[in-house]
């Protein structure tokens, strides 16, 4: 009897141990497909969250190139600390190269204003694309013409952006972007810095494998010395002289060249004087079109680093309004970019909404049930609301084109267009980010029965059938209360 109890007791621990890792894998992997709250993430930095008051926030730092600027929201704040985020503005001049570069946390880049070119180096993928037909190479083929083998510059693909395009890069993956427009590109971006993709520390960290970043401007002290290890040149000028020369397999001066100690004063945005020539992809109405034939024509692959990594779009366009997730002539809309729609999401674990509202038009009381939001203004202006634990107003102002706001997660928001279009765009801390609306169609109000509205709040039957059916069938953003009024009128008197 022992014996066959030691056997069960055995079998049963031997079971354990073989679902132990698809358990592992399911809480962590699978929260896009099917357990939208599961979630792993944040909870060393839920005591970063206890916030009494919320403001409005703007660039502190400001660090200048040859060919643009970036400006840096202050990571220290106790918002973005509490989001685990950073944030910063990028401005690119045309013919302005952002030199390579990788950081310690996966981002998402929203472009406001501009076009280009960006290219990404992912480890272990093939360089499976190649420059033909660009002069450098026929005077470099010219010079190897009596060599077996003629040159092309083969390397990792190269893609258009443009404005309203939201742009995803994992951590740790070098990219590089261009601007081959006429105006200057300028861009948000958002990096998770409490990602679990990030082992080192929640400071944002850039590694710059090219050019050397310029001293900051606009800055005091305090702040200087926080942000001090973050200046400095790129990574390659840390090796020794000759050892790196050997690995390159270059002379002295190329690899001397390369290290960029003292003669190069660019910044890490240079410009490149007679632009990007030999990098140059296809015609962008080309590109667009070949990119949704894939769409439409290809299932989502799952199998092999080449099916889940190396050929999955790192871009989507959320400008467009026949994108809408939410549209009301009469107000606005809303549109939201997830896993479903982007699967590189999976990776990032972040996620994007845009929001466009006509004047007085109101996106009603809602909470994010798994995720901070991290809110920039792109046009016009707004007034905000949000409400915190027992119902405390922790913000009650206008946010402005420029400004930024962190949402946490589970803070009831309410925004109002002052202008005559407000739009902004909001970076939420999953990759399936969930919201709970309190009024509207499909929401907290309309699915709770008269009866106990009633008893809940202490008002009629008639009272509690206006609060939850008054905004009819309007979701996610309504028309202003006179048009919404002014319609309910004309609808009647027809009647």
């Amino acid at each position: 009897m022992p014996i066959m109890a030691n056997s069960t007791a055995l079998l049963l621990l031997s079971l354990a141990l073989c679902f132990l890792p698809s358990l592992a894998q399911f809480s962590f992997g699978q929260q896009g497909s099917g357990q939208p709250l599961l979630s792993q993430r944040r909870l060393g930095y839920r005591s970063q969250c206890q916030l009494e008051r919320l403001a409005a926030l703007e660039p502190t730092r400001r660090v200048p190139s040859e060919a643009g600027f970036t400006e840096y929201f202050d990571q220290f704040h106790e918002q973005l600390q509490c989001a685990g985020v950073v944030a910063y503005r990028r401005t690119i001049q045309p013919r302005g190269l952002v030199l390579p570069y990788y950081s310690n946390a996966p981002k998402l880049v929203y472009i406001i204003q501009g076009r280009g070119i960006s290219g990404t180096v992912i480890p272990g993928c093939p360089e499976s694309f190649q420059s033909l037909r660009q002069s450098f190479e026929q005077q470099w083929e010219e010079e190897v013409e009596s060599q077996s083998q003629r040159f092309r510059d083969e390397h990792q693909k190269v893609q258009f952006f443009r404005e309203g395009d939201v742009l995803a890069y994992p951590a740790g993956v070098a990219n590089w972007v261009y601007n081959n427009g006429e105006v200057p590109i300028i861009a948000i971006a958002v990096a998770d810095t409490s990602s679990n993709a990030n082992q080192l520390d929640r400071q944002h960290r850039q590694f710059l494998l090219a050019g050397r970043e310029r001293r900051s401007q606009e800055q005091s002290a305090p702040a200087e010395e926080r942000i001090q290890q973050q200046k400095g040149n790129n990574l390659l000028s840390g090796f020794e002289l000759e050892l790196l020369a050997e690995a390159l397999g270059v002379d002295k001066e190329v690899a001397r060249k390369i290290q960029n100690l003292n003669d190069d004063n660019r910044g890490d945005i240079v410009r490149v004087e007679k632009g990007l020539q030999t990098l140059e992809p296809q015609r962008r109405a080309e590109q667009e079109a070949r990119e949704q034939e894939r769409e439409e024509s290809e299932e989502t692959r799952e199998n092999g680093l080449e099916e889940t990594y190396c050929t999955l779009k790192n871009r989507q366009n959320i400008a467009n309004p026949s994108l809408a997730d939410y549209y009301n002539p009469r107000a606005g809309r809303l549109t939201s970019l997830n896993i479903q729609k982007l699967p590189i999401l999976r990776f990032i674990q972040l996620s994007a909404e845009r929001g466009v509202l006509r004047r007085n038009a109101i996106q009603p009381p809602h909470w994010n049930i798994n995720a901070h939001s991290i809110m920039y203004v792109v046009r016009g202006s707004g007034r905000l609301q949000v409400v915190g634990h027992r119902g405390r107003t922790v913000f009650d102002g206008e946010l402005r084109q420029g400004q930024l706001l962190v949402v946490p997660q589970q803070h009831v928001v309410v925004k109002k267009a002052q202008s005559e279009q407000f739009e902004w765009i909001s970076f939420k801390t999953n990759e399936n980010a969930l919201a709970s609306h309190i009024v509207g169609k499909a929401s907290l109000l309309r699915g709770i029965p008269v009866e106990v509205l009633m008893n809940s709040y202490r008002i009629s039957r008639e009272e509690a059938r206006r609060v939850k059916f008054n905004r009819g069938n309007e979701i996610a953003i309504f028309s202003p209360r006179r048009e919404n009024e002014e319609l309910r009128n004309v609808l009647e008197s027809v009647a």
